[in-house]
């Protein structure tokens, strides 16, 4: 009994560490935001500082290789994926949420760190894809994932002005992944799950950080302008799908490039 319970408590320990591993941009971007608001900004204002120093820290995270220049490809994707999204979010139209503060690192009044939030999605997965080797089974093809998570993509914009089809989408990603199981590797055993679990495990402490993030300043919503709320839990259903839209690309551009590796 001592032994299984020692044997589970180092395996717990090693996928915490793990985890903490993968998190490691977005670990360094939380510490900024709740940084940014107790230390010198050395004249600038705290949207270009985070602009300036999440660019500072990508570049040393590939300098120690930490984050491979592969790795780097996708976050650069997730930044203009993420902040197209932020530039219609925000618009005054549609007032989703809002970026108050002044800052010269702007385009159309969303300032440039806000990418590397979606960024640092992507970054996560890419990271806790290679340090817990994580393998598929049952994997679906392109031709379903691909149109899946554009048409999840397009829905965020177009539900403004049609109805909302992320019931729909949501049950499509359990015809979709009904078969589809992650293995990972903590330490020495291999443990499985459903992906469709994992999705919702990710969006959970997603939602978790925006909390943290919303009452750093890193945006507001409407409802928080006058005082900091918790965030609607109907925010979980949003990141479930853009966690699943950013699983998808990471994974068949994995897939692709070792596609493209067996060839040669």
């Amino acid at each position: 009994m001592y032994t299984k319970l020692t044997f589970f408590l180092s395996e717990f320990l090693a996928f915490g560490i793990k985890q903490i591993r993968a998190c490691v941009f977005a670990g360094s971007f939380f510490a900024l935001l709740f940084l940014s608001n107790h230390i010198p900004l050395f004249g600038l204002a705290r949207y270009d500082f985070l602009f300036l120093s999440a660019i500072l820290i990508q570049i040393i995270l590939v300098l120690t290789k930490i984050e491979t220049k592969d790795e780097v490809k996708v976050i650069f994707l997730f930044h203009i994926i993420g902040f197209c999204l932020e530039v219609f979010k925000t618009h005054p139209s549609i007032g989703s949420w809002s970026y108050p503060e002044p800052g010269f690192f702007k385009l159309f009044n969303v300032p440039l760190y806000s990418g590397f939030m979606y960024a640092a999605v992507g970054s996560y997965i890419s990271q806790a894809w290679r340090v817990m080797d994580l393998q598929m089974k049952n994997m679906p093809s392109y031709k379903y994932t691909i149109p899946l998570a554009i048409a999840i993509y397009l829905n965020f914009f177009t539900h403004h002005i049609l109805p909302d089809f992320r019931w729909v989408l949501k049950a499509l990603v359990l015809i979709v992944y009904a078969r589809t199981w992650a293995s990972f590797v903590p330490r020495k055993k291999r443990y499985s799950m459903p992906m469709t679990v994992s999705f919702v495990l990710m969006a959970f402490f997603i939602w978790v950080a925006e909390n943290i993030s919303t009452y750093l300043g890193a945006w507001k919503y409407p409802e928080q302008i006058h005082g900091w709320e918790i965030v609607s839990f109907a925010k979980i259903s949003s990141w479930t799908l853009l966690v699943i839209i950013s699983f998808i690309i990471v994974a068949d551009l994995k897939y692709y490039k070792q596609a493209k590796s067996n060839k040669q």
